[in-house]
């Protein structure tokens, strides 16, 4: 009988079809289901976003959107289990439409293609609550998960609470807050029971579910062994990052909306994405059910408990090891066009500010020093400019400037580096980035480590803008005087930071 090199028998082996792989947990899930001996295949809008992954070589990219039949019924070909791992999350009114019309298409397809199970990762619910009294995105999460187990295919919907991870929302709000605020005026919801997660155990519990019995068709509560307040979070955290005690004084007069607000403003999560994860804390959400243990056994010491799952994750961020972070996924409305074709583009005006110095330094110094722009190590230009832009930025919904960077050093493709994406990198070459603050067009950063004619060292910069409408044009002029200290500043300091073979400590 053959097997797959595993030792592992080849109808043992499943054909696996990965939604969200550039998010979050998908992109954790991968790695783990080609871990665990199967095939994997990814659907993806933008394959490149997944090139610089360490397990990209061994799964398959397939180009495509849920929202899209054809893609999807192309990328269930030859599928035995597809994973739902998508969310139209902070995507504006008709959020719920889209996620129920993708979650149609999604079920129709597997059927038509023969798909054995479908895995759904949703989130856990109130019990004796109405769902038109859960949160938008709570009620939409339940709507979903409802179509997968009215449809033809067996389905297994996990039902999740607050995931503890690093680099996960929920793991970076509740750290920021906590460490950034040692007395805290809090809503309300700070006293709402909740029974949080650690990914490790979520990720446990998704790769179990592809080999679940054909006649499982069901939900499950998933949860870790502790049952707590946001505020026993809070407290716990501080012990754990040895912190001092917090003073935690909850007031009711908080909204959500004002809540995310109060959220965006302390931690890197804009309040886009905080007044979900705020509104789902409303309602006491516990587990009333462990039967996923049937199916995918716990281990001894497992689920983790919440203290042991905060250490691993503070952990993993201290030595720079978080594989995926919340911002690995794309925001939604921020601009996601590649830069057009240059220099003959006939897509309308393209707005240039490009400048080059020679360094004295190698080209090795240099690209550190590129590499390592962004997040703690700042933008090496006039920090209050920066600073500024970034609160503007919060103010009318945007990033922000504070998402950091997932590695200190190194970076790849799809990467969130504060308000800009990374969307092309040359190791050694060129840093492409694409703004995704709020701008009335599109603009990219884009930094080359060259070589002159006479051998030496060159750094090239370039600022790129194609305006939207009159008041892109306006907004290009009103900001042009400013970019001899922003942008001329930024070359001079890098390249001096280079030559030094060190990076300038941020003011």
């Amino acid at each position: 009988m053959e097997t797959n090199g595993r030792g592992q028998r080849d109808e043992e082996r499943l054909h696996c079809l990965v939604t969200g792989a550039s998010g979050y947990i998908g992109g954790r899930l991968v790695p783990e289901l080609l871990a665990a001996g199967h095939r994997v295949r990814c659907l993806v809008r933008s394959p490149g976003k997944l090139r610089d992954h360490p397990w990209a070589p061994d799964a398959e990219k397939v180009r495509g959107d849920v929202t899209h039949a054809p893609s999807v019924a192309e990328a269930m070909g030859g599928v035995d289990v597809a994973y739902y791992l998508v969310h139209a999350l902070g995507s504006g009114a008709e959020f719920e439409d889209t996620d129920r019309r993708a979650a149609r298409i999604f079920a129709r397809q597997a059927r038509a293609a023969g798909v054995r199970r479908i895995v759904y990762l949703g989130g856990l619910t109130p019990r004796n609550v109405p769902e038109e009294s859960l949160s938008p995105h709570l009620r939409s999460r339940a709507e979903v998960g409802r179509i997968f187990l009215e449809s033809e295919v067996p389905a297994t919907v996990l039902r999740a609470a607050v995931v503890i991870g690093s680099g996960s929302a929920s793991f970076e709000m509740l750290r920021y807050l906590t460490e950034r605020l040692p007395v805290m005026v809090t809503p309300s919801w700070v006293h709402t029971r909740t029974q949080p997660i650690g990914v490790r155990d979520v990720l446990r519990y998704l790769v179990g579910s592809a080999t679940m019995p054909d006649d499982v068709d069901r939900s499950f509560d998933i949860g870790g062994p502790d049952v707590l307040t946001y505020r026993e979070m809070m407290r716990r955290y501080a012990v754990v990052a040895g912190l001092r005690r917090r003073v935690i004084v909850p007031v009711p007069v908080l909204t959500p909306r004002l809540s995310s607000h109060w959220v965006g403003l302390v931690t890197p999560v804009p309040a886009s994405l905080a007044r979900p994860l705020t509104e789902s804390l409303r309602h006491e959400v516990v587990c009333h059910e462990h039967d996923i243990a049937r199916y995918v056994p716990d281990p001894p010491g497992r689920p983790l408990p919440f203290d042991e799952a905060l250490a691993l994750a503070l952990r993993r961020v201290r030595e720079a090891q978080v594989a995926t972070r919340w911002s690995s996924a794309s925001v939604p409305g921020a601009p996601s066009d590649p830069l057009p074709t240059d220099p003959d583009w006939a897509g309308g005006s393209l707005y240039q500010d490009e400048r080059a110095l020679s360094v004295d330094a190698s080209r090795e110094a240099l690209w550190k020093v590129v590499e390592g722009i962004g997040g703690d190590n700042g933008w090496y230009s006039f920090p209050l400019a920066w600073a500024v832009r970034g609160w503007l930025d919060r103010f009318v919904g945007g990033v922000g400037l504070r998402r950091g960077r997932r590695d200190a050093e190194r970076l790849r493709v799809g990467d969130s580096l504060d308000f800009w994406r990374v969307e092309e990198i040359e190791p050694g070459h060129l840093l492409r980035l694409r703004a995704e603050m709020r701008l009335p067009g599109l603009a990219w950063l884009e930094m080359y480590v060259e070589t002159d004619d006479a051998g030496r060292t060159r750094y090239r910069q370039r600022a790129l803008f194609h305006p939207r409408g009159l008041f892109g044009h306006a907004y290009w002029w009103s900001v042009s005087p400013f970019h001899a200290v922003v942008f001329g500043g930024m070359a001079r300091n890098i390249t001096r930071a280079a030559a030094r073979g060190r990076r300038p400590v941020r003011p």
